[in-house]
């Protein structure tokens, strides 16, 4: 029904033998006009197999014959094989990508960080736990990101624009409330969060899966190999600036010595 699109599963019984009824296949393919497009590994050593079979497809003249390797693939495997020197030429990866193998959940928490009534300043907003890092930032929050020269992200920090920013930033770890360093005014930077909804009403146009196959490529293009490596990776730094860190400091203090109200979010009349 689609002579043209063949690949075929070739590690039903016996995977070697498998491709040489595949190669009979293919030659019977193109006595009618048609080619083959590939085979199939889903089973066995891959990396052998795969050695194995592009040296049979290729000695009888099929060598743009691509060879498709699946079974559980992820990450972790396909690096493995390529470091094995498999002749492998797509990667079918399924179930691991579907199911979010990994990581099957993702969890979210709305947390309050500024409350205001109409014509009302601004109130700041925190919320108190004893795991430091369960905290919230008050705040109307943005996340600015900075780059090096070479257009590679260094950081990110979280800044609250209600209040004003030095021309050179001082950023704080979250956690241990050091200091990281200071960035100046000429380092290069994008600012993250921008509106979607308003009132309910859609303010901004969507992108396309497109649109957004290729922002997710490109900043994985800006993102250092150090983080984006499989083994020990390093943490991506995500920090406070010292403004922010400061105002989440001085709400702490405060609401600290008010009677326990248990761990919700906290308006305090800051502006």
């Amino acid at each position: 029904a689609m002579p043209n699109n063949c690949i075929f599963l070739v590690d039903t019984y016996n995977t070697l033998e498998g491709v040489k009824r595949a190669i009979t296949t293919g030659h019977w393919l193109q006595a009618h006009g048609h080619q083959m497009v590939g085979i199939r590994l889903d089973s066995g050593d891959l990396a052998e197999l795969s050695r194995q079979a592009r040296t049979l497809l290729d000695e009888v003249g099929f060598t743009q014959a691509q060879i498709v390797a699946s079974n559980d693939l992820d990450e972790h495997s396909i690096t493995a094989l390529k470091a094995a020197g498999a002749k492998i030429g797509i990667w079918a990866v399924g179930t691991k990508l579907v199911t979010c193998y990994d990581q099957p959940a993702l969890g979210g928490v709305y947390k309050l960080s500024a409350i205001r009534n109409a014509g009302e300043s601004w109130q700041y907003c925190i919320k108190l736990s004893e795991d430091t890092v369960k905290i919230s930032n008050p705040g109307l929050l943005q996340v600015r990101r900075f780059f090096d020269k070479q257009g590679f992200f260094q950081g990110d920090m979280l800044y609250n624009q209600l209040q004003p920013l030095a021309p050179s930033l001082t950023t704080i770890d979250p956690v241990q409330g050091t200091t990281r360093g200071t960035i100046t005014s000429d380092v290069p930077y994008q600012d993250l969060l921008i509106p979607i909804m308003r009132q309910g009403q859609l303010v901004t146009t969507l992108p396309s899966l497109t649109q957004i196959r290729e922002q997710v490529k490109n900043q994985l293009a800006c993102c250092p190999e150090s983080v984006k490596r499989l083994q020990t990776p390093e943490v991506y730094p995500v920090s406070l600036e010292k403004g922010l860190f400061e105002l989440k400091q001085t709400l702490i203090a405060e609401l600290t010595e008010l009677p326990s109200t248990g761990s919700g979010n906290i308006p305090s009349p800051h502006h």
